[in-house]
């Protein structure tokens, strides 16, 4: 079975009915993005940092993946399939997708302020001051913020050396590490590029650009694909 290796952005979660984060004018939400995505931001204002990622988790509890989720579920019929996201919502997961890499974290657990290792499945929307870990200190939300470490980073790489078949999927390709994935890619490993704004990438054999929505191409091309396995 051929490894498929799918790196998300925020595009396929747009379709979906969840905002893109960071808009032309590089606000989050209407927030300065170090406000609200920050170690800096965490300590002068823990409180609307709280506030700002429980709003974004119960908008992601009422979003449905779309039919770009949709078919990258499917494809696991066919292909070992991983999904590395830089989206911190769990569409992948509502859709099906049984192996999914969080770069950036999830919205859907908390984790220790004093302890990084220490991570909780979230029961609910909230995060509130004076919610605390085992070992006593304030839990904040399990999101890699500006200027901290990407932890999976290594994993994808890994995956992404393995890849028979690459995909990339409503993402820009400036967010670094992340963006840098496609460079570990295999030279004879065909790479398929999904967005309507389609991002600068080096020209390489077997590219494959594709402008339009995940919801449009992802079903075409996950048919194109089995019919070829």
């Amino acid at each position: 079975m051929k490894k498929l290796v799918v790196l998300t952005g925020a595009g396929i979660s747009a379709e979906s009915g969840i905002a893109t984060f960071r808009d032309a004018n590089g606000l989050w939400e209407g927030h300065d993005v170090m406000e609200v995505a920050s170690p800096q931001g965490w300590r002068k204002n823990p409180i609307l940092v709280l506030d700002f990622y429980n709003q974004r988790r119960k908008n992601a509890y009422e979003a449905q993946p779309n039919p770009g989720h949709l078919a990258l579920a499917e494809l696991e019929k066919y292909f070992e399939v991983t999904i590395v996201t830089q989206n911190v919502d769990n569409l992948h997961e509502k859709a099906g997708s049984s192996k999914v890499i969080h770069l950036h974290g999830s919205l859907f657990q908390s984790r220790s302020t004093l302890n990084e290792n220490l991570v909780y499945d979230m029961e609910s929307w909230e995060i509130n001051l004076g919610d605390k870990c085992e070992k006593g200190s304030q839990l904040r939300p399990n999101i890699v913020w500006f200027g901290e470490m990407v932890p999976l980073m290594e994993k994808a790489v890994a995956e992404a050396e393995e890849a028979d078949i690459f995909m990339v999927v409503g993402t820009s390709l400036v967010v670094y590490p992340a963006a840098g994935l496609v460079h570990y890619v295999p030279d004879n490993t065909p790479i398929y590029v999904i967005d309507p704004h389609l991002p600068e990438i080096t020209p390489r054999p077997n590219l494959h650009l594709i402008p339009e929505k995940a919801g449009i191409a992802l079903p075409r091309l996950m048919e194109e694909l089995i019919e070829r396995a």
